[in-house]
């Protein structure tokens, strides 16, 4: 176990490393646009006799080709510069800050708040959570998901993070090969992604039960933990939010991965912005939902490496759902109801 003085430590430097993620980010895009403007103010002093027909060839006025095929009368299509410019600029820049902003908050939140440990002591009698098949599908996807993460940042920032380290050489072979891999393995998430849905869509169905559960913002602050089904309120959102977000970069992904069904640079050059953006949404909600089913509560990791937890857990987390496999078992029924007054919780 990690002593208070080695926690903080850790906790220093991940903080310190999101920082410089987030400076590395914003440095990166400032170089880029700083070269831009030199390149445009150094172009501007060179008088252009054919300004005018590069100018028309830049806002889209077709000609004439010979070879026919889908924008073949198309030379220049000025849209790709105004893509690079969001991705390389805004898009860029704050998504770092976010990624980092999320990870400096968690660092924060887990030095003041701690763990959260169990109230009552472990009983010994543990219950099913997750049977092999929803733990396999669970580890599936979120293997994949790291991957597709990681390789989709090397690709975002290698230019600004990783030359600096490796080199060009390096990185070039390095991009490479997470970029294919990066497309490859795209579908197979989606695959995950699909089946997961199917599998724990009934569970996360809004209740009213919820509502009580976000005002006590699920025990994670104060002295009393609400009461929750099997999904509480804040499993619910993510899966809502990892449903939403996925299928968004999704199919935006696959318009990427097969671009030869007819869609134009445009829509190209769309998706790509669409994908990224909430690529980065779904990182910095995948950071959440790893804190708090790892370090920031006792217990809630052994459910999805072992499948059980021990009763103690499920009632202190999950105290509904606790009553409904008592029911289940007695052959009886537990119907729905409000949520539970505040002296009636059990407290954390």
């Amino acid at each position: 176990m990690m002593t208070q003085v080695q926690k903080a430590s850790f906790w220093r430097i991940l903080s310190a490393f999101a920082l410089m993620l987030v400076l590395l980010a914003i440095s990166g895009t400032l170089r880029a646009h700083g070269g831009e403007r030199h390149e445009l103010h150094k172009a501007e002093s060179v008088v252009n006799p054919r300004s005018d027909y590069w100018r028309q060839v830049r806002e889209g006025v077709q000609g004439y080709t010979a070879v026919k095929g889908q924008e073949t009368n198309v030379l220049i299509q000025g849209g790709g510069q105004n893509w690079r410019r969001l991705r390389n600029g805004p898009i860029a820049s704050y998504g770092g800050v976010l990624l980092g902003v999320v990870v400096c908050a968690l660092g924060a939140f887990y030095l003041w708040r701690g763990q959260v440990k169990l109230s009552q002591p472990r009983s010994g009698e543990t219950l099913v959570r997750w049977t092999l098949a929803e733990r396999v599908l669970h580890w599936y996807t979120a293997l994949l998901f790291v991957f597709l993460a990681i390789t989709g940042l090397s690709l975002l920032y290698g230019r600004a993070l990783l030359i600096p380290l490796v080199g060009h050489k390096a990185f070039s072979v390095y991009a490479e090969i997470a970029k294919l891999l990066h497309n490859f393995i795209g579908p197979l998430f989606i695959v995950g992604l699909l089946l997961m849905f199917v599998a724990w869509v009934r569970d996360n169905l809004p209740s009213r039960i919820d509502i009580d559960w976000l005002r006590a913002f699920g025990g994670m602050v104060g002295d009393r933990h609400p009461s929750a089904g099997r999904m509480n309120a804040g499993e619910k959102m993510w899966f809502w939010i990892l449903t939403g977000g996925g299928l968004a970069v999704s199919a935006s992904g696959l318009l990427l991965d097969f671009p030869n069904f007819g869609q134009e640079r445009w829509l190209l050059q769309l998706s790509h912005l669409i994908h990224v953006v909430f690529a980065l949404v779904l990182m910095a909600g995948a950071l959440g939902h790893i804190y708090i089913g790892t370090i920031g509560t006792e217990g809630a990791l052994e459910g999805m490496v072992r499948g059980r937890v021990d009763k103690s857990w499920a009632i202190q987390h999950h105290d509904l759902w606790c009553e409904q496999l008592a029911a289940d078992e007695s052959g009886s029924s537990v119907p729905d109801r409000p949520p539970l007054p505040e002296t009636s919780r059990i407290a954390s």
